[in-house]
């Protein structure tokens, strides 16, 4: 659909980068001009809009398409709004080529804003609302940092009986994805001189004990849990640091760890299996969550009628999950079945020549509507 299309590139040119990976102040930084141009897109097409407030300058914005009577049915579009930087000010510029459509956000997500909202408003100005159903395109803030949108969405109350969280998922339904954790691992040693090593205690040297147990015993541990659709729990350790010189030796370390966590895993969970099999082995290294980076696993029953309707129209036999997390784990643990589901490939994302097919855009825009016909 050309209305599609043309909304992609409008995003595109709308810089919306999340500021948490940007200096303070900058110009690109937020997601307020893609907010106020989605939400005088949606007034236009007589969807009532309102905006959230979640940070400073930055909110949600929140279009429902309601019926005249009584609301009994709620669904929920929900894409995110914000991107990560681009690696060139081209990126900023959209450009088609060969059937794709290039520029930064294209498929992650605002290929997803411009598919879910222009179904909504096609849906609008040719079968006006539904007789029981309220449609609400809730496009937020925060997804490629802390999913601070997608938390102030339901802590603000909202609720669905089904949500479609846009994501590039190659116009495959997902119904299960993988959670994480952040972990931050610390020891503790005592100073010496470096020509004296036996009067001190060697942090580095513990942390090393410890980044080995991660890595070998308790990776294969996590092999051994599997999930049908999600494969085996992982851990990783991404960055360490320790000790100021060579001719100190060092009494402290720290180590930043991802874990990767199945349904039914907890980041209480996690910690506490930590910290036993640690004390097993004799080490004793402190370890803490980062709040900020903690997402649940996220697994919705396929059998659920809604979802049953979604995979017939994207003709699919079976569901699938996926290794990344999203927005979706936070409303499916608010009380909302939700699924994830939108055009474009998460190999493009993130990229230096992130791109979107215009056939999947439209496609996406099309499998939507159609769901939404299908509503009662």
């Amino acid at each position: 659909m050309a209305e599609t299309e043309k909304l992609l590139k409008d995003l595109i040119a709308l810089r919306s980068v999340n500021p948490a990976f940007l200096p303070e102040g900058h110009p690109d930084a937020g997601e307020s001009r893609v907010a106020k141009f989605l939400g005088a897109t949606a007034s236009n097409a007589g969807l009532d809009v309102e905006f959230q407030p979640v940070a400073p300058g930055r909110s949600n914005i929140i279009a429902r398409l309601s019926p005249k009577e009584k609301v009994q049915h709620r669904i929920l579009f929900v894409p995110h709004m914000d991107t990560v930087p681009p690696s060139s000010e081209a990126q900023f510029n959209p450009c088609v080529s060969n059937g794709r459509l290039y520029g930064r956000g294209a498929c992650d997500t605002k290929g997803s804003v411009a598919a879910m909202l222009t179904a909504i408003v096609s849906f609008a100005k040719n079968g006006g609302p539904l007789p029981k159903t309220e449609i609400i395109f809730a496009g937020v803030i925060d997804e490629e940092n802390a999913q601070a949108g997608s938390r102030a969405l339901v802590a603000s109350g909202m609720r669905g009986d089904f949500a479609i969280v846009g994501e590039p998922t190659r116009l495959r339904v997902v119904t299960a994805h993988k959670g994480s954790v952040w972990l931050r691992f610390e020891t503790r040693g005592k100073a010496a001189h470096g020509s004296c090593p036996n009067l001190g205690k060697n942090a580095v040297h513990e942390m090393a004990r410890v980044v080995d147990f991660l890595e070998t015993d308790y990776a294969s541990q996590l092999r051994k849990r599997r999930h049908p659709l999600l494969g085996c729990a992982t851990v990783s350790v991404g960055s360490i640091k320790g000790g100021t010189q060579p001719n100190i030796v060092p009494d402290s370390c720290f180590a930043s760890v991802d874990r990767r966590t199945l349904p039914g895993e907890t980041e209480k969970s996690v910690l506490s299996e930590l910290r036993l099999l640690f004390k097993k082995r004799g080490l004793n290294p402190k370890i803490a969550s980062e709040k900020s980076s903690f997402c649940l696993p996220m697994e919705t029953d396929h059998r659920l009628p809604l979802a049953q309707t979604l995979l017939k129209i994207a003709r699919q036999s079976a569901p699938l999950g996926v290794n990344y997390f999203c927005d979706a784990s936070v409303l499916a643990a608010a009380g909302t079945p939700s699924v994830v589901f939108g055009p474009g490939d998460i190999a493009q994302a993130h990229t230096s020549d992130e791109w979107i097919s215009l056939d999947s855009l439209n496609r996406a825009t099309q499998m939507l509507l159609k769901f939404i016909q299908s509503l009662p």
